[in-house]
């Protein structure tokens, strides 16, 4: 079981930490340049080019501290954690960063604002876009590491941490709202 939780958390941080770093990194030129939709923006002021860059850059940068941890945590867990070639940490964190981008645009077609919550959507948006892009760039890593089990874990765990996650970032000040 401790390998099951602790080898699909492993497995998902490169993918967990990009949207909070874009979000420290925030700021600079909107990725929809303005553009409008049916009177609605295609994503908002709320996705930009640095945030994207920034973001995907510090997802792959921890995949190599992972890789370079791996041997010592797994060891001191007494279980195997996966390592992570350059195109599987490249696929999870540009793939998170997509997937929220990805949802962005479909809260703009339903009419809500930056900001406004999308139960289900908010939570698993960057995972569906983390395992597609990394099932693209690097399948049979994606499909040997990401067993049903370790996405059934991922999909039961990542919407509590992405709750607990917001909060911490609302309460420091660097979110304006708590989901």
């Amino acid at each position: 079981m401790l390998e099951l939780i602790a080898g699909a958390l492993w497995a998902m941080l490169p993918a967990y930490v990009p949207n909070n770093a874009a979000v420290l990194a925030g700021g600079g030129r909107p990725i929809d340049g303005g553009r409008t939709l049916n009177g609605r923006r295609l994503l908002g002021d709320g996705k930009t080019w640095r945030g994207t860059a920034v973001g995907t850059a510090v997802g792959v940068a921890l995949a190599l501290v992972l890789d370079a941890l791996a041997p010592a945590a797994g060891d001191a867990l007494g279980i195997t954690l996966p390592g992570f070639p350059i195109t599987a940490a490249l696929g999870l964190a540009l793939g998170a960063m997509l997937g929220d981008i990805g949802a962005s645009f479909l809260k703009r077609r339903s009419g809500r604002e930056r900001g406004a919550a999308f139960p289900g959507l908010d939570q698993l948006d960057f995972v569906v876009g983390a395992l597609l892009l990394s099932l693209l760039f690097a399948p049979d890593w994606t499909l040997e590491v990401f067993s049903l089990a370790r996405v059934a874990v991922v999909v039961v765990v990542t919407p509590l941490l992405h709750l607990v996650t917001n909060g911490i970032a609302y309460w420091l000040g660097v979110k304006d709202e708590p989901w």
